[in-house]
């Protein structure tokens, strides 16, 4: 299994920013993916939610109307658009599905970085 993030960077508050992960080694359209965020020092957060044919989303309240999540099964890949984005926002971003064997063994991506200066 491979998850592989981008898009990430720098961004001054207000701007956005669209996340992109591109996925292999299962079959994506079979999967709920979700996006994850790490601050420094704490644990993976869940951000955002998909189902696996992209008819159903959730959010963490924190980002409710400013990001949406979707995903192409033909590319498999999920991507997170981001706008509106605030400082609190900072941090790195991850996929993986919650529902996942390989991610109960904590296994993930490289992760890609999103910072928003004020």
């Amino acid at each position: 299994v491979q998850l592989v993030e981008s898009g990430g960077g720098l961004v001054q508050s207000g701007g956005s920013l669209r996340l992109s992960c591109a996925v292999s080694g299962f079959t994506f359209s079979t999967y709920v993916m979700s996006w994850f965020r790490q601050y420094p020092g704490k644990e993976r957060e869940l951000v955002a939610t998909i189902t696996p044919s992209g008819g159903g989303t959730h959010y963490t309240d924190s980002v409710k109307g400013r990001f949406t999540i979707s995903r192409d099964n033909a590319k498999d890949t999920v991507y997170l658009q981001m706008n509106s984005l605030k400082p609190e926002d900072t941090a790195v971003y991850y996929c993986n599905s919650p529902v996942a064997t390989w991610f109960r063994q904590n296994h993930w991506g490289q992760g890609t970085q999103v910072t928003v200066s004020s």
